[in-house]
């Protein structure tokens, strides 16, 4: 059997495979965030379907953070009950779930949370519309945020939490140079740049112990001009792996432009796949914790020859598994096709009209048989 099905672990939590199932937005929650049977369905049948590691969709961690409509939340303790079903509906298929703690920053519509989205640095040409730069006070807020959040993840039976710092996100924002101009504690060096990010790591084992995993996905860089770089984005990987960071999820781009986006068009062959690989060197030599790799995977020879090389200890997968939740079992079973899915990204359309997301192309497809 090749290393991709072998199991593995993070830190405490032991897992059946080498597959990750990489934080989407599925647009099946409630308008307060809170969890719906249909987004429980999902995630067990991905749990069915072979995945070993299932990492939620980004949850909000506070009101003003919320991305999109219909987005998971976890910013209070009445959302705890309907998570509890969705982490009951996981484990009930032997897999484990870890959930995404987020704050959309820049990316948090007024349109949704009522008030101007809180940037890390408010200067002229950065947005048409109103931005609130954050003060200290509200970045102290947003740090015990986090560490709320992990703690009613932990009370809602999950099995870990990753922090989100990628894709133009607030804590990306905190990297990223284009963001960040701030000259207090908080901009400038990369160590300041890196700070939040410290002082999250520290409120969440605060809150949730010393042995509970927490990941982080984080840009390897930013694909844009004056962006966070390799370099920069190794070394704060390995400030947080010395500070008892569990593992790394590898990705890149920015949502809103740079030379490649975190969810790419067209990957129809293998030399397209993984193309955030060649930046995992940096990551290996920085740290010596669990690394997982997302980006266009998909094709099992691919997802075999970058866990058999060492090049990463794991493969993460988000948009083939909206088609097909079975794909890993597919595989298992020795069909080697690659996944089915086009990479056309047509499947976060129905999420926006409230219908949550699903394979476009497939339904097409479907109807004309």
């Amino acid at each position: 059997m090749s290393g991709v099905f072998e199991s593995g672990n993070i830190a405490a939590m032991a897992l059946s495979n080498r597959f990750v199932r990489s934080a989407t937005w599925e647009g099946l929650a409630t308008k307060e965030g809170a969890v719906t049977p249909k987004l429980s369905q999902t995630m067990r049948q991905l749990s069915e379907g072979g995945v070993g590691l299932i990492i939620s969709g980004h949850t909000y961690v506070m009101p003003d953070g919320q991305a999109s409509p219909w987005q998971l939340g976890v910013y209070k303790d009445e959302l705890i009950d309907g998570l509890k079903e969705m982490t009951e509906a996981v484990h009930a298929a032997d897999a484990k779930i870890v959930m995404q703690l987020a704050h959309a920053g820049f990316f948090a519509p007024e349109a949704l949370t009522g008030r101007p989205p809180k940037v890390v640095s408010d200067f002229e040409g950065l947005s048409t519309s109103p931005r609130t730069q954050l003060l200290i006070p509200d970045i102290e807020e947003i740090v015990n945020a986090y560490g709320q959040g992990a703690a009613r993840a932990k009370s809602a039976g999950f099995d870990g939490v990753e922090i989100h710092s990628a894709h133009g996100y607030l804590l990306s924002q905190f990297l990223s140079p284009i963001y960040n101009r701030r000259t207090d504690e908080y901009g400038g060096s990369l160590a300041n740049r890196a700070r939040i990010h410290l002082e999250v790591l520290r409120a969440i084992r605060v809150a949730v112990g010393e042995d509970f995993p927490v990941l982080i996905k984080i840009n390897c860089q930013d694909f844009a001009e004056n962006g966070l770089s390799l370099e920069d984005s190794a070394q704060a990987a390995a400030f947080l792996a010395a500070a008892g960071l569990d593992a790394i999820e590898v990705s890149g781009g920015m949502l809103n432009g740079g030379k490649l986006s975190p969810s790419r068009p067209g990957i129809n062959s293998e030399e397209k796949e993984a193309y955030f690989s060649k930046d995992l060197q940096a990551f290996r030599k920085a740290t010596d914790i669990p690394l997982i790799l997302v980006g266009g995977l998909r094709s099992l020879a691919v997802c075999e020859r970058l866990i058999q090389t060492g090049q990463a200890d794991y493969v993460a997968m988000s948009r083939p598994f909206i088609r097909e939740p079975g794909l890993v079992d597919r595989w298992k079973s020795g069909d080697l096709r690659r996944a089915e899915c086009a990479s056309d990204n047509l499947c976060f359309r129905p999420g926006i009209d409230g219908e949550g997301i699903y394979c476009v192309t497939e339904k097409r497809q479907s109807a004309k048989k």
